[in-house]
């Protein structure tokens, strides 16, 4: 007797449990931290997934801490006050009125809407920037450019750098005590207490590595790093610096590279830039044997 459609499909939903199982196994009780945004989190179908996903791993035992982006919201806002935005190298140059608009944008509105997305799947998320209880400490970043035989320092305004040593997990750690999950819109405060804007790579990375993270996850638009037409699955910090010696990564795969090399130079175990485009991209990524992206490790 031949097995039927729905008993062949419900032995490949069983497998694919099973294949699951060493890692759920493995990163139970660790921490992963996730740098959310792209498509993932402007597609409502992707965001609500998203949200699916990061509930599921919270219930399997891992610990999942979110920082966000919120980069076109912020430009939609400042199109409608009329204010022009202007970024160098990827960087957005940020002034007063910016930065109160990033404040709106990220911690008002952006923030609340991930944490309502993860408690619609059943989860308990709780929403923070930086500033709340001292969690990011920055300092402010500056660009320095070649100008003819000198180089000189751009100011880019109310842009900060986040290090992990700038970072106080104690808040964190209350919430991981707590059951919830932090989702950390990346605003971070000054020595005189005044708000910067910071990248949300670098926000994440930095978190990771105070936290000792098992994993960053950085979700991208892309399928990770690509050379002639396919991903790179897997790479160390020397691989990475030898493909940007040969322009095989480039533009703006050199700071995601960068923040991830960083990370597990300082702590984490390994960093992951992942295809945010796919449904369920952390779950494939993280408890599958062939994930959807570039995996750097040390």
């Amino acid at each position: 007797m031949q097995p039927t459609e729905a008993v062949l499909d419900s032995h490949e939903r069983i497998g694919t449990l099973l294949e699951a199982l060493p890692y759920i196994q493995r990163f139970a009780g660790k921490t992963i931290v996730i740098k959310y945004g792209g498509n993932a989190m402007e597609k409502a179908d992707l965001s609500d997934k998203f949200a699916q996903d990061v509930v599921l791993l919270k219930l399997c035992g891992i610990n999942p801490v979110i920082v966000h982006g919120g980069g076109p919201q912020i430009n939609n806002l400042l199109a409608r006050l009329g204010v022009k935005s202007e970024f160098i190298d990827g960087h957005r140059v940020t002034g007063d009125a910016e930065m109160e608009a990033v404040e709106m944008v990220l911690s008002g509105d952006v923030n609340k809407k991930i944490v309502a997305q993860i408690a619609r799947a059943g989860g308990k998320a709780v929403g923070l920037s930086g500033r709340d209880g001292g969690l990011a400490r920055a300092e402010r970043h500056s660009l320095e450019k070649p100008e003819g035989t000198k180089t000189v320092h751009v100011d880019l305004g109310r842009v900060g750098t986040v290090k992990p040593e700038g970072v106080n997990i104690e808040v964190l750690a209350a919430l991981k005590q707590g059951g919830f999950i932090p989702v950390i819109a990346p605003v971070a405060f000054d020595a005189a207490g005044n708000s910067l804007n910071v990248n949300a790579d670098t926000m994440a990375g930095a978190i990771a590595s105070a936290l000792c993270a098992e994993k960053l996850l950085l979700l991208t638009d892309t399928s990770g790093v690509m050379h002639e037409g396919k991903t790179l699955t897997r790479l160390t910090p020397s691989d990475v610096k030898k493909l940007k010696q040969d322009s095989v990564i480039s533009g703006g795969m050199i700071p995601k590279t960068d923040c991830a090399v960083a990370a597990v130079e300082n702590g984490v175990n390994a960093a992951h830039i992942i295809d945010g485009r796919v449904p369920h991209a952390l779950l494939l990524e993280i408890f599958t044997d062939t994930g959807v992206g570039t995996m750097i490790i040390r």
